[in-house]
């Protein structure tokens, strides 16, 4: 995994690009979803601190399997095409967010929260990756709250 400057198409769902400090902009180029792959990309970009972002496309069809939260900074989530539910756990109150195409929500610094698609869909989303936490998603919130129902009981 490195950062690159290339001025060509990037392929947004296979090769995220980070924006850093300086209003920089560069690939990340061997990018996996994999502990090692991860590891080396916050070493490439910890000089960015909180203020270094993700942007990556993703495509998928059902419920998320994992909740997560961004503490160094909020995260854009994007529809750009299909249906999404975005479910966040405001101190111990689900949250949920219906997204179609072209509209957003904003999962706030610290959140936890997991994401539903209906359907083909694909989203963009801009994220503070610094120090990202994810979690199982089980019946649970994932704070100590309490029992969340499924999306099917929205």
């Amino acid at each position: 995994m490195r950062l690159v400057n290339e001025h060509h198409a990037i392929p947004l769902r296979t090769t995220p690009v980070h924006l850093g400090r300086g209003s920089t902009a560069k690939l990340v180029e061997g990018f996996a979803w994999d502990p090692e792959a991860l590891q080396a990309y916050s070493s490439a970009v910890a000089e960015d601190g909180a203020e270094g972002r993700m942007v990556m496309i993703f495509d998928g069809d059902g419920p998320g399997d994992h909740w997560e939260r961004h503490p160094a900074g909020d995260e854009l989530v994007v529809c750009l095409s299909g249906s999404v539910t975005v479910s966040r756990d405001l101190d111990g109150v689900l949250d949920r967010v219906l997204l179609g195409p072209g509209e957003a929500t904003v999962n706030p610094a610290g959140v936890w929260h997991a994401v539903d698609m209906t359907g083909p869909t694909s989203l963009l989303s801009i994220t503070a990756g610094l120090g990202t936490d994810h979690r199982p998603r089980t019946d649970t919130l994932p704070t100590e709250h309490g029992a969340l129902p499924g999306p099917e009981a929205s």
